[in-house]
Order: structure tokens, then C-alpha cells, then sequence
């Protein structure tokens, strides 16, 4: 165990070719969330032009958030058997075609504005959802058969640092006294805008693996080495689906998604209702991008821990992440003043990131192993949007029917959960061939 642990030692050809790699996949994926966490900074104006209620614009959340959900569980197996290049294209392609069709309800008068828009602005983002499904997945494989196992936490805080750029982007760019003194579908254009260059960056740059970019075979010695079967459906459920420890990680990324779109949807909303505070303040502003930088330190700190402190195990670090949820959690629901829910709101998106990076970013590698990375990444990341689609119409409701008191309430018991979960798994490492 000790020997598969060890770092490799890479030539200066294969470092410079997988930074290049993961550089324009991760700026890739970072431009694509911009194209998904857009909605949050539009909840309100899509309220305010149509005359949507809290729970109709949680509808569209939640329809929208479960099809991710259940489309990257089965875009998993899809995923693994094209490669990740060609799933991240497929995936951007469609973002940037239904972020635009989704912007474009502006200029369709003829739909009224009520159910029939409801419905064709649910369908859009759905729609939309369902090619973002790709992103994670494709990022994943590709990345699954860059690094080995005793870098793979050091590959999580790459993974959560482009998570969290892609959040600045869109805090940055939404938050603008330009951009937000816009019409609502700029909101939705100008990411498509963005998504299609780094579409045609990936088609130009990224390979599969080093073997494509002509740097021979390399083994990361994970849960798939020295496995020779093809790559079938049969083969990447049985990897997966039948793995009791992935199976465990699965439900907590449920309890993980919850708190995380929970979070992420309604915070920028919550901040606008309660705190009386525009998108383009100054003090919004900063506690967006305290919110961003966080999850960056997030993302550092957990794949250090990781990597070093753990010696490649992940469960150890998600559970100090689930506890700062509680900790962020328990500050909100007391709301003292809009300086400590600042400080609650910044240290929950570094718990989250730390979570997110080592279950949905690295475990998925670790477990799925190369072979069947995306697959894992699919259960793990769809079970996330599964459990987040809860707080669309959920939260939508809750928050119009007992008011935003309930908000914080309604999400520390799944982080309780998690932690749990994660206690369970402390010692849970892959072992090379097998569960």
C-alpha cells in the first residue's frame, strides 16, 4: 500500500502538456458555471418582470436541478465510453445553445406571463441542466487518467479552485453596476458568450489521456488498474453501483447537495430581501467575493489535508468540511447581525468546496478509478443535484410560507448527515483493482 502511495516523478514534456490540459478543461468547466449559476443573480428579476412567486421560480430550480441530477448518474457510463473531450464539448455546446434560448423568453410577448412562460423558461433551464450534466464528469475522466492516486488531492484543490472561479466570474460579472443595470436575459447571454470560446479551446487542446497527447501509457494505480475488460455499462455499474463505500459517499453527496444549492440559489435573493443590500453594492459585492475566495481556500486546504495530513484519504476532510457547515449553519438560523452572517455565509462555501472537491472531485477518481472515473463522478455529482433539487420548490415555499427564518433551519440536519457518513468511512482508501 505504502509503494502505491508514492509520488511519481514526471517528465518536464509530461507536466507542461497535462497543465495545458487541465488548464483549458478547468477554465472550460469554469466558464460553464458561469452559465448555471447565473439563475441565482436573475431569481429576483425573473420574479419581478413575470410576476412569479418565490415557489413558481422554485419550481423551475428543482425541475431543473433533479434532471442534472439524474441525467449525470446516467451520462456517467456515456461519459466513460466517449471520453471526457468529447463529453465537455457535447456539454458546452448545449449550455451556450440554452442559456440563449432561455434569455430569449425576454422577446417572446406572445407566451404571456404566466404558465405557458413558467413552462417554456422550466423547459430551457432544463434543458440546460441536463447538457451541464457533462461538465463535472468530463472533467473528471480526463483528469482520472492524468494523475495518480497519491496526487489526487492536490487535483481536488485544482478542481475546486475552478469551481470557485467559475463563481467569480459570475459574481464578478453580474454584480457590475453595468451588468446589473442590464435587461434580465444578459444574464444568460453573455455566459453563452463566454462558454463558446473555451468550447473551441477544448476541442483545440484537450486529450484524453497521455497517450493521446504522445506521452505513452501512464497507470495512475487506482481502483481500475490492471483491468483489461471493455469499458461496457455492465462493467462501470459493477465498479460502481456495487461498491458499498460509494454507495455511503453517494448518500452524503445527497445531504451535500442540499445544503449547497440551498445556499447557492437563494443566498444572492436572501441578501437582496433581508439585508435590503443591490446586487452592484459594495457591501454585497465584498461578501461575494468573501464567499468565492473562501471556497478557493477551500478547495487548498482540503486537498493539502488530504494529500498530506490523511495520506490520500478523503472521508477525514469531508467530515471537517460537514462540521463547518453545521458550525456556518447554526450562525445564520441565530442571524446576530449582517456582520456575522457575512462570516457564516464565508466560512459554509469553504466548507462546502472542501466537501465538494473531495467527494465529487476526488473520490469519484479514487473509486471509479480511470476506467470508470466518470461513472462515479456521475453517481456522486448526481445524487448532489438530486438532493439540491429539494431546495427549489422546497425552499421557495418554505421561505414564502414561514418566511427566511426558516431558510438556515431547513438544511443543518442533512450536514449532520454527512458528518456522520464520513465518520463511517474515516479509513476508506481504494485499493488498486478492485473495491
Amino acid at each position: 500500500m505504502e509503494k502505491m502511495l508514492e509520488k511519481p516523478v514526471h517528465s518536464p514534456a509530461f507536466k507542461k502538456r497535462r497543465g495545458i490540459n487541465w488548464m483549458t478543461l478547468g477554465l472550460t468547466y469554469a466558464a460553464m458555471y458561469m452559465a448555471r449559476y447565473n439563475f441565482g443573480f436573475a431569481n429576483k428579476q425573473l420574479s419581478d418582470t413575470f410576476g412569479f412567486s418565490k415557489t413558481e421560480i422554485g419550481t423551475i430550480i428543482t425541475i431543473s436541478t433533479l434532471i442534472y441530477g439524474l441525467s449525470a448518474i446516467f451520462n456517467g457510463p456515456i461519459a466513460d465510453r466517449w471520453g471526457g473531450r468529447r463529453a465537455m464539448i457535447t456539454g458546452a455546446i448545449g449550455a451556450c445553445v440554452f442559456n440563449v434560448a432561455f434569455g430569449m423568453a425576454a422577446y417572446l410577448g406572445f407566451l404571456g406571463t404566466g404558465t405557458f412562460m413558467l413552462l417554456y423558461l422550466a423547459s430551457m433551464w432544463t434543458l440546460n441542466q441536463y447538457f451541464q450534466s457533462y461538465s463535472a464528469l468530463a472533467l473528471i475522466k480526463v483528469n482520472a487518467g492524468w494523475f495518480h492516486v497519491s496526487e489526487r488531492g492536490v487535483f481536488s484543490a485544482i478542481f475546486g479552485s475552478m469551481i470557485q472561479s467559475g463563481r467569480f466570474a459570475v459574481y464578478a460579472l453580474m454584480t457590475t453596476a453595468l451588468v446589473a443595470g442590464l435587461p434580465w436575459q444578459w444574464k444568460f447571454f453573455l455566459p453563452a458568450m463566454i462558454v463558446s470560446v473555451f468550447t473551441l479551446l477544448t476541442f483545440m487542446f484537450v486529450k484524453d489521456t497521455p497517450k493521446d497527447a504522445g506521452l505513452g501509457e501512464f497507470d495512475p494505480q487506482d481502483a481500475t488498474s490492471g483491468d483489461t475488460e471493455k469499458i461496457t455499462f455492465s462493467y462501470v455499474a459493477k465498479k460502481v453501483f456495487t461498491n458499498p463505500i460509494a454507495i455511503t459517499i453517494a448518500i452524503a453527496e445527497f445531504c451535500t447537495g442540499l445544503v449547497r444549492k440551498g445556499f447557492e440559489e437563494w443566498f444572492p435573493r436572501y441578501m437582496q430581501e433581508v439585508h435590503h443590500l443591490e446586487l452592484s453594492s459594495s457591501v454585497f459585492q465584498r461578501n461575494a467575493f468573501a464567499v468565492v475566495i473562501a471556497g478557493i481556500a477551500g478547495a487548498f486546504i482540503a486537498g493539502f489535508m488530504s494529500d498530506k495530513v490523511f495520506k490520500s484519504r478523503r472521508p477525514p476532510v469531508a467530515f471537517i468540511g460537514y462540521a463547518l457547515q453545521i458550525i456556518s449553519l447554526t450562525i445564520v438560523i441565530l442571524a446576530p447581525s449582517l456582520e456575522a452572517i457575512i462570516i457564516a455565509f464565508t466560512i459554509n462555501s469553504l466548507a462546502i468546496s472542501m466537501v465538494h472537491s473531495m467527494l465529487s472531485g476526488t473520490a469519484s477518481m479514487d473509486f471509479g478509478g480511470k476506467r470508470a472515473a466518470a461513472t462515479a463522478a456521475g453517481m456522486f455529482d448526481g445524487m448532489q443535484y438530486v438532493g439540491g433539487s429539494v431546495m427549489g420548490i422546497g425552499a421557495g415555499w418554505l421561505i414564502e410560507t414561514y418566511g427566511w427564518g426558516a431558510w438556515g433551519p431547513s438544511m443543518i440536519g442533512f450536514a449532520v448527515i454527512g458528518a456522520i457518513l464520513m465518520l463511517k468511512l474515516w479509513n476508506a482508501r481504494p485499493s488498486r483493482g478492485g473495491h
